[in-house]
């Protein structure tokens, strides 16, 4: 016995919004678990030399280091420069993968800016990734962890603006326990988080077992011409 359309029609108003009601969580829900999966992050980068066995470690940052200051209108991030480990480099932007991770730079000697969040100086979280090194020898986020609370991180905006971050913390996870949330989240401030590859290198699957996660904290927005 087969089903008209008719008989899929609710005659029952209350039943109807009931309906409607359980679709819309279902919806929501859906929505939610794409947006989380979507910053999934897996920096993979062959590489030559493996970095020391995995360990976790956090700075913390000295008193008064993190300043509150203006937040800054959406604008491209050009460059980044890092003096304390020698770093002053173009920026690419990335965006995600067909399966939903974010995307690596396709040059291991630029950063790249994932451009589905805030831009550097934004109120949220703005995650700049970037290899530690390939089968040619070290990359352009190489000494990255080697940074410590109170480095200066300094972004050239595309209008001028230079964002200047400092240091609070650097963290190593395992890539399977990655925290999502905590690096592209907003947490009600603005900050740049600097990602790149660490720990123990896996021969076989030729790649870290570990992200490196840098901390940074807005200090500041220097107009175009501006002194730091």
């Amino acid at each position: 016995m087969s089903l008209s359309p008719a008989s899929w029609t609710v005659t029952n108003p209350s039943r109807r919004w009931g309906i409607i009601s359980v679709t819309l969580l279902l919806v929501a829900g859906v929505c939610l678990w794409v947006g989380l999966r979507g910053h999934e992050v897996l920096l993979t980068a062959p590489a030559r030399h493996p970095s020391s066995p995995a360990t976790s470690s956090t700075l913390t940052a000295p008193a008064g280091a993190q300043v509150t200051a203006p937040v800054a209108g959406r604008s491209v991030p050009v460059s980044l420069r890092i003096p304390a480990i020698g770093i002053a480099v173009a920026v690419s932007t990335l965006g995600l993968n067909p399966d939903g991770t974010v995307e690596v730079p396709t040059d291991f000697q630029k950063p790249g800016w994932y451009r589905l969040g805030p831009s550097p100086g934004q109120m949220g979280s703005a995650v700049i990734l970037g290899h530690v090194d390939s089968y040619q020898g070290p990359a352009v986020f190489f000494r990255l962890r080697s940074l410590s609370a109170g480095d200066p991180v300094e972004v050239t905006l595309a209008d001028g603006v230079v964002a200047d971050f400092v240091v609070t913390s650097v963290a190593m996870y395992p890539k399977d326990q990655f925290p999502s949330q905590q690096v592209y989240g907003s947490h009600g401030n603005s900050a740049l988080q600097l990602v790149t590859c660490g720990g123990t290198f896996d021969s076989l699957t030729r790649s870290y077992l570990s992200n490196i996660v840098v901390y940074t904290s807005l200090r500041a927005m220097i107009p175009p011409g501006g002194s730091r």
